[in-house]
């Protein structure tokens, strides 16, 4: 089992294939399992790096709250140990705030970004509905299986739900089959997209960047995609039609064959 260990935590983490180096960075809750749609396709082009961030899975689980800075440090400091100078990077919702700071840390380590269903934080960004937000983090009483469940309308348009019954089935088995977060690890993360806020510094990326989001996202608004693309120099970005929030299993091909198309147009 591979461990990077750090006098600040401990990462798990799993390479696969040959190529040019992609990272693969999870949001809230999500870690290497969650890539269960990408990694197949990827391994066939890239050396593809997935890791359960701090907090989540099998790395280590430090007492909170985190800060989306040493997030996106721990995933700089995973590269070093690999010794990969420069990586693509696919990067979503959470994950995506942790890539911009990576970005922001260390531009000339990144070929090229994908940002997905994400959003940057603070006062400028677009928050979704109270009762959105409080069912996501309502857990008490609940098993693993039942916050699964409860969070299905949350990550899935109602289409996804009502007609691809098979999509929502791979994913809630991956999850089922993946260690389950602590609650306290859970806030702790969660404690890091409340304080996290880089709208002031959008203008600052410079690598070249793709920002995907579905139309139908009840999590993060699709208007925050918007304001991120005008924001980034010559960001690119693409809504996709009637999707929800998870979108690398409700449109998983679509997603891969945007994020392959991208990588192939800024090579390292």
């Amino acid at each position: 089992m591979p461990i990077y260990t750090s006098p600040r935590t401990r990462l798990y983490y799993e390479t696969t294939g040959q190529g040019r180096p992609l990272l693969l960075i999870s949001g809230l809750g999500g870690g290497s399992w969650s890539w269960y749609g990408q990694v197949p396709f990827f391994k066939l082009h890239y050396r593809v790096i997935t890791f359960d961030n701090r907090g989540a899975g099998r790395s280590g689980m430090p007492p909170g709250p985190y800060r989306m800075q040493e997030m996106a440090e721990d995933a700089l400091q995973l590269l070093d140990h690999l010794q990969i100078p420069r990586a693509c990077v696919l990067s979503l919702s959470m994950g995506g705030m942790i890539a911009l700071e990576l970005a922001y840390l260390a531009p000339d380590r990144i070929c090229a970004l994908l940002l997905g269903c994400t959003h940057f934080g603070g006062p400028g960004h677009i928050p979704c509905a109270r009762e959105t937000v409080e069912k996501l983090i309502d857990n008490s009483g609940l098993s693993y299986e039942d916050i699964i469940r409860k969070n299905i309308p949350l990550f899935f348009s109602r289409s996804c739900i009502q007609e691809q019954p098979e999509v929502i089935e791979a994913y809630r088995a991956a999850l089922l089959g993946a260690p389950h977060q602590p609650e306290y690890a859970f806030h702790a993360q969660l404690a890091a997209i409340q304080s996290f806020d880089f709208g002031d510094r959008l203008p600052s990326i410079k690598v070249p960047t793709l920002v995907v989001t579905g139309s139908e996202d009840v999590l993060i608004p699709p208007g925050n995609s918007e304001i991120m693309a005008q924001r980034i120099p010559n960001a690119e970005h693409v809504v996709i039609a009637g999707a929800g929030h998870a979108l690398h299993a409700e449109c998983r091909h679509t997603l891969n064959h945007l994020a392959h198309d991208f990588f192939r147009r800024h090579p390292c």
